[in-house]
């Protein structure tokens, strides 16, 4: 009987495309960062990469973020060599939908996995990381003990409310409420007690459900649009809010965004929109500190750190704290007679 060699040094043939990853996880929230391997996408601005990258790679986001190497809720992030002079580098965003405008869990989880795997310097106690993302340059701070990142806190994007209290019709569901603010991405916020869903996860699929009938119905109720660029105006999500599980907490996240993506997270973009939110309604003043969760029981901090002006509107520089750990490395392999390579979604 022949005896099985577990350290056979098989390598894969030179025609299979490789893809090297390290994943990793913000307080429950994957993200899958994208090292080597994934051609680097044309253009000399992130928004121009976005759009390249939507064109002509998006079988590689589907073979990424799809069955069998990923799931419905996978998320990914592919590193770019920075677009400004500020920045040390830029990220896309990538999920089963397609590629996203700003990440706030993406960007706690890729400051700790370049500071952690040594590709940056990493610094006690404290180091700055500068990242170009396709809603503008975000800062990030990394509190840092001997090798290890403990949190990472980054200011985003100026975040602002497009509009409050609006109602429009959802088929199932009748009049629903809704608020649409901008955190590097659009959200419309809807309260869970006017569903009669609780924010666990054994709810996630009637979160699902209800949170994709009201993005679809609000996209359609109004038009959606940044005064920059037009790149950013659509509506990527609805985030339920409800009372918070966990002592000392301000409120709970759920999002469901994407094609029907649930965050593990209290969502980064969507605690710096409600931040927003929570201003422009005189709820919360510079400086002050609320704390999120996530269906999970996760949590972040926010506060605002300063106000701005984002072309009409009046808005906010927020600072989002999470933490994240990395989960693992691998290479991901592509063989060209698999007629699956590409990936497959059951959901």
């Amino acid at each position: 009987m022949a005896k099985i060699n577990l350290h056979s040094r098989w390598s894969p043939p030179s025609e299979w495309d490789r893809i090297r990853v390290i994943d990793a996880h913000t307080e429950g929230e994957p993200l899958r960062v994208i090292l080597n391997g994934f051609p680097q996408p044309h253009g000399t601005t992130i928004l121009a990469r976005r759009r390249y990258a939507r064109q002509w790679q998006n079988h590689l986001r589907q073979a990424l973020m799809w069955e069998p190497r990923g799931h419905a809720d996978m998320y990914g992030c592919l590193i770019t060599p920075a677009a400004t002079a500020e920045a040390d580098f830029g990220v896309l965003f990538l999920h089963n939908e397609g590629f996203s405008t700003m990440c706030g869990h993406g960007i706690i989880a890729v400051t700790t996995v370049v500071l952690e795997t040594g590709m940056l310097a990493m610094h006690t106690p404290e180091t700055t990381v500068r990242i170009d993302t396709p809603a503008g340059l975000v800062v990030a701070q990394a509190t840092v003990e001997g090798r290890r990142v403990t949190d990472v806190r980054f200011r985003n994007v100026p975040s602002f409310v497009l509009s409050l209290d609006r109602k429009t019709d959802v088929p199932g569901l009748g009049a629903v409420a809704y608020d649409i603010a901008f955190g590097g991405a659009f959200y419309a916020f809807v309260q869970a007690e006017a569903f009669g869903l609780k924010l666990r996860p054994e709810a996630t699929r009637d979160l699902i459900d209800v949170g994709m009938k009201i993005k679809s119905a609000v996209s359609e109720s109004q038009p959606i649009t940044h005064p920059f660029d037009q790149d950013l105006g659509f509506l990527y999500g609805t985030i339920f809010i409800g009372p918070p599980v966990l002592e000392g907490s301000h409120s709970r996240n759920v999002c469901v965004f994407a094609e029907g993506e649930v965050d593990r997270s209290p969502t980064g973009t969507g605690v710096s929109a409600r931040l927003a939110l929570h201003h422009k309604r005189g709820e919360i003043k510079p400086g002050e500190q609320i704390v999120i969760e996530s269906i999970i029981g996760t949590t972040f901090r926010g506060s605002v750190a300063e106000t701005t002006t984002c072309g009409p509107y009046e808005a906010v520089v927020p600072e989002v704290c999470g933490t994240a750990h990395i989960t693992g490395t691998g290479e991901m392999l592509l063989d060209p007679g698999d007629p699956l390579r590409h990936g497959f979604l059951l959901r």
